[in-house]
């Protein structure tokens, strides 16, 4: 018989941290914690294999699933003293997700499960709290018909409004038991209108409908779409796991809080959380009460008047510091704790490696590493190269004016501008529209994630700094300003209005999460300062990494952004960028439209001298560093003249007939330009074009040689050869002109003269070419189009097709597809190295920023990445953790 279910509580657990894919992050910490002797409430986890086979079977379980959960309930009551369905002393159960990855927020969860008309009475009994009883049968009947009998929760949420305001109540404790009891019939009844029958009454047919739900949310919208932003593959699942309730809401000595063990915004050692008094979970991350501060040196540093828990509940709050404590060091990382105080006493429901910002996650990693907790290794592979993005760009800068409209809590650092949205969809429309949007929510919820995503910062009116708009940020690396109560936002209107000021959909606002203010208008930005914390890790990672990490730039300003984020070179500058400049591109148009050679050349001599100075920058700023220039590559349409006033220009400096210009123009359209008359095959039809860019290359390697003092490290790059007899031809023409210069200036360079692989044809005739090339690049952007025969501008139409429908795992143009590009390019290093052994590989295309794809290339043994100049620093950090994955 198969093993479903995994039982865990304060006696131990059949399972431990280690089981993570079969119980999912949840399931194995509470087993852990358990295990560690922990205040953990007793619980079951059902596998993720259970929710394999309920997909893979119509929806259907295990047959001797029921009576596993059975045995294990019954073992979970005997452990309070309870029994499940019982009405005078009934065992009330959560029921909650636990995905091997983290997904906060994601997934669907119910509490309170096991209440009805009957057990009520008992729960009343047992606690001698009719008010609490109620309170918690109506947050039941909320959740559950939200959850599984899909009656949306405002619904319920207009009742309590209503009732709150006819009764004159502001907040929700003022409610009595007699109102609360009130409510829950009025909830009962709005089931009856959307369903036409009863509320389920009876608790197994709960447990299973709540079990049922949380497995089916594993694909619901909010989760596939986090699954696809974090790359988490449907195929893992979720467990499910059910715990003895423990209840925060039984009056003035009970509590519920998040915590974290370091501050998840700065990562300074210093415990970090929420708490409300008499309150269950959700309602400290929903943000429907204002929650207060840990710590009493938080509440100080914040302002705030309510007192913290350190002040109000001294006992318990010593208790969970030594909790954090002993988590912290079990785990050796910082963690993110879920508790409840029932009645004074301690339980924890919940331990996982805290959602952090990337300057958190450094200064942590760094930290631990100091601390002796973790070893500079473990340091470098915690933290996520993506991650590092949130650092790399500009901040607000200090001494700008700043028109405040209001503060709220700094609830993810950072900052942005953008334009004002009220829902989710909206944000995603302007997003496909290239525009910058804020997203004002008066609190976010799971529904809100593609919106979240969408959005480059994000506003809520509600929320904590544990609230789930301010999780969810912090991961996401957005901006978010939460718990700003001065809004008063009319979503139908597409206004919020504070202290008399209105703000309209479409006005331009600032975020800064770091402050927690927000600003009329764009404010102006700084270069982020990347010292401290992040030049650690950057010198830790170096000193691990095997690949050398260059950068894709053309211009002086990329190639010097590129140098300071530590590019080793330059693996790709795409010469055809300097062409569309507004002081040469005539001159180019000139050149594609004379009518002879003798033509061509007259407008190359004018392209000449602007070629050689933007090269002797480059070469200056990577002084001894490798230079890989590719040549002349896109179709010459790309720079042809499109409007009416263009071509007149152009007729007017070359003296050419405005008809004749026409048809010229019409002559070079080509029905398929990727794969038509570009490349080396323009370098075979115009020679001349290449001679003049050999001849730019060449002449500004001996001056930028003479001004540094150190002698250019040239690579000269052919593209889009297919034949060996291509690259041949090219590369006479490139050596002549080398032998031209050298006799003229006596000044003799050293270069290499290589390929981009990025034919299919060229990969598989590797061997022969590398006779003649002395590096491959591996061009993975146009390899990619030319093996799937996709085109990578057209394919953003159905890409998401193929991704929804599990074709594909990832988009190949983000993460290289290992089997068949991949295959391909393993094909080309082992025939190239057969002919020359010590070739230089690497690769050039925009893979060579993706994390993912950098480990493919650690393991095909490339000498190096290139990747754009901003994920320099993320390519470093990969290329790290690669070679730490390898050993």
């Amino acid at each position: 018989m198969s093993k479903w279910v995994y039982r865990f509580g304060q006696s131990g657990a059949d399972g431990d941290a280690t089981m993570r894919n079969l119980l999912g992050g949840k399931g194995a910490n509470l087993a852990e914690m358990s295990n560690l002797g922990l205040p953990v409430p007793p619980g079951l986890t059902i596998t993720t294999d259970v929710c394999t086979y309920f997909y893979d079977n119509d929806q259907n379980y295990p047959a001797d699933l029921r009576d596993q959960v059975q045995q294990a309930i019954s073992q979970i009551g005997e452990g309070v003293g309870r029994c499940f369905g019982d009405a005078a002393n009934p065992l009330l159960v959560s029921v909650r997700s636990g995905g091997r990855a983290s997904m906060p927020g994601m997934m669907d969860t119910v509490l309170n499960l096991g209440l009805n008309d009957d057990t009520v009475k008992g729960l009343i009994d047992l606690s001698d709290d009719p008010r609490f009883a109620f309170d918690s049968y109506r947050r039941f009947i909320q959740m559950y018909s939200d959850v599984v009998l899909g009656i949306e929760h405002h619904n319920f949420e207009e009742i309590l409004e209503i009732f709150k305001e006819e009764n004159g109540y502001i907040l929700d404790t003022e409610l009595d038991n007699e109102d609360w009891e009130g409510v829950v019939d009025k909830y009962k009844a709005k089931v009856v209108e959307h369903l036409g029958k009863a509320f389920p009454q009876d608790p197994d047919e709960q447990l299973w409908g709540a079990i049922s739900a949380v497995f089916g949310s594993w694909q619901n919208a909010r989760a596939v779409t986090y699954r696809r932003l974090h790359n988490i593959p449907d195929s893992w699942g979720t467990a499910v796991n059910v715990q003895a309730m423990v209840f925060g809401n039984m009056g003035s000595d009970s509590a519920t809080g998040v915590a974290f063990t370091r501050n998840p915004s700065t990562g300074e050692k210093a415990f970090y959380g929420e708490f409300l008094e008499n309150a269950q979970g959700e309602d400290v991350v929903a943000g429907i009460r204002t929650p207060q501060h840990l710590t009493k040196t938080a509440r100080e540093e914040s302002g705030a008047s309510a007192p913290s828990m350190e002040e109000q509940m001294p006992a318990a709050f010593k208790e969970l510091t030594q909790v954090f404590q002993k988590l912290e060091g079990h785990y050796s990382d910082m963690q993110d704790i879920e508790f409840t105080i029932q009645r004074g006493k301690l339980w924890m429901l919940q331990t996982r490696s805290g959602k952090r910002t990337a300057k958190a996650a450094l200064k942590i990693a760094v930290d631990m590493a100091r601390e002796g907790l973790i070893s500079k290794e473990q340091a470098v592979a915690r933290i996520d190269p993506e991650a590092l993005d949130q650092l790399l760009h500009p901040t607000l800068d200090p001494d700008a004016e700043r028109d405040v409209v209001t503060t709220g809590l700094p609830a993810s650092p950072g900052a942005a501008s953008g334009y004002v949205v009220f829902t989710a969809d909206e944000a995603e429309q302007m997003r496909a529209q290239n525009k910058d949007v804020i997203l004002v929510r008066i609190e976010t919820s799971p529904e809100d994630i593609h919106g979240m995503h969408a959005a480059v910062g994000i506003l809520t009116a509600r929320g904590g700094m544990t609230s789930h708009a301010a999780v969810v940020a912090r991961g996401m690396g957005r901006p978010c300003v939460s718990g700003a109560g001065g809004l008063r936002i009319d979503e139908a209107a597409g206004t919020f209005t504070c202290l008399g000021r209105t703000v309209g959909r479409g006005d331009l606002i600032t975020v800064d999460g770091s402050t927690g203010q927000v600003m009329w208008g764009a404010v102006p930005t700084i270069k982020p300062e990347l010292s401290g914390d992040f030049a650690t890790v950057m010198e830790w990672a170096d000193d691990l990494r095997e690949l050398k990490i260059r950068t894709n730039a053309e211009t002086p300003a990329d190639v010097q952004v590129a140098r300071e984020f530590g590019a080793e070179g330059i693996g790709l500058c795409r010469t055809e960028h300097m062409f569309f400049d507004a002081d040469r591109i005539l001159a180019v148009r000139e050149m594609i439209l004379a009518r002879d050679e003798a033509g061509r050349r007259e407008a190359l001599a004018k392209i000449l001298p602007m070629q050689r100075t933007d090269f002797e920058e480059i070469f200056k700023i990577m002084a001894g560093l490798p230079v890989t220039i590719r040549l002349l590559d896109p179709p010459l349409h790309e720079f042809l003249p499109k409007t009416r006033e263009e071509i007149e220009e152009v007729a007017d400096a070359s003296g050419m007939d405005l008809e004749r210009l026409r048809r010229r123009v019409t002559e070079l359209h080509e029905f398929n330009p990727m794969l038509g008359h570009r490349g080396c095959r323009l370098g075979i039809s115009y020679p001349e074009i290449y001679e003049m860019q050999a001849r730019a290359i060449f002449e500004a390697a001996i001056a930028a040689g003479k001004s540094t003092g150190r002698a250019v490290v040239l690579e000269i790059m052919i593209p889009l050869v297919g034949m060996k007899a291509e690259l041949d031809t090219l590369k006479k023409h490139i050596e002549q002109t080398a032998k031209t210069i050298e006799t003229e200036t006596g000044e003799k360079v050293s270069y290499l003269i290589g390929t981009m692989i990025e034919l299919p044809r060229a990969a598989l005739r590797a061997e022969e070419i590398a006779e003649s090339a002395e590096f491959f690049s591996f061009g993975t952007n146009d390899l990619t189009q030319t093996t799937f025969g996709i085109s990578r501008d057209d394919s953003t139409r159905f890409i998401n097709d193929y991704l929804e429908k599990r074709i594909m795992e990832r988009d190949p143009f983000v993460s290289i597809d290992e089997h068949g590009v991949g295959e391909l390019i393993a094909i080309a290093a082992e025939r190239g190295r057969q002919a020359r052994p010590g070739i230089k590989l690497g690769i050039c295309g925009e893979h060579g920023g993706d994390p993912d794809s950098i480990q493919f290339c650690q393991k095909m043994g490339l000498q190096y990445v290139s990747c754009s100049p901003y994920r320099v620093p993320i390519a470093r950090l990969a290329a790290a953790q690669a070679k730490l994955k390898a050993q």
